[in-house]
Formats: C-alpha cells, sequence, structure tokens
C-alpha cells in the first residue's frame, strides 16, 4: 500500500511541477487575456490518457503500478479541470463571454478529440 501511495504521490507532485512550467512558459508567450497554458494542459493530458490507456489496461502488479503513478498521479497532478472551472467563471465574471465559452469549447471539444486519437495512437503501439 506504502508503494501504490507513493507512485501517486511523486507522480502527481511532477505533474503539478509540468503543469506549472507549461503555465509559465504560455504565460510569457500568449499573456494572461486567455488561460491557454490551462488548455493546453488538458489537452495534452487527454491525449496521454489517450494514449496510455490501452497498453496499461488489464491486471498485474507492474501495469497497476504504471497507472497509479501516470494515469492518476502524473496526469491527475498536470491536468487543471479544477482550474479550468475557476478561469471560466472568472472570464464570463469578467464580462467575457466569448473567451469563457471558447475556453470551454476548446478544452471539452478538443480534449475529447485528443483522447480519441490517443487511444488510436496507443492501439497501434499495442504489439500484436
Amino acid at each position: 500500500m506504502l508503494t501504490k501511495m507513493l507512485l501517486v504521490f511523486f507522480g502527481s507532485g511532477l505533474g503539478g511541477l509540468c503543469r506549472w512550467g507549461v503555465y509559465l512558459g504560455c504565460t510569457k508567450f500568449f499573456g494572461t487575456g486567455f488561460p491557454v497554458g490551462t488548455v493546453l494542459v488538458n489537452i495534452l493530458g487527454c491525449l496521454a490518457v489517450g494514449i496510455l490507456i490501452i497498453p496499461l489496461a488489464g491486471n498485474g502488479a507492474e501495469r497497476e503500478h504504471w497507472r497509479l503513478g501516470l494515469l492518476i498521479g502524473f496526469l491527475g497532478g498536470f491536468t487543471t479541470f479544477s482550474t479550468f472551472g475557476r478561469e471560466t467563471v472568472e472570464l464570463s465574471q469578467d464580462g467575457n463571454q466569448t473567451a469563457a465559452i471558447g475556453n470551454v469549447l476548446l478544452s471539452v471539444g478538443l480534449g475529447l478529440f485528443a483522447v480519441w486519437v490517443g487511444t488510436r495512437i496507443g492501439t497501434r503501439l499495442m504489439p500484436g
């Protein structure tokens, strides 16, 4: 049990650091008018889940450890649905309805598309 907890703990910490790095880079490049970093990490996280979900499916301790460390830990720390919700509400409250709607459409629409693309990639990576 301790091993599983540590996998999630360290995975989520690393994912959070990577999310922060993407945020800093996007803020520097795009500014703060639209939450580009949040949209980007959510799309990348969805793509990664799609790619990894097939190869990591099934039983076995090794696959479970990878699922805990990568899917639950790293990607849980990397993606930012709560931040997405807060930023969308703030855009709306600031009177920027177009950006709020755009944020929802991009994050949800492209996120679902990224999971679908990721599952196609993951399926092709599976041997046999």
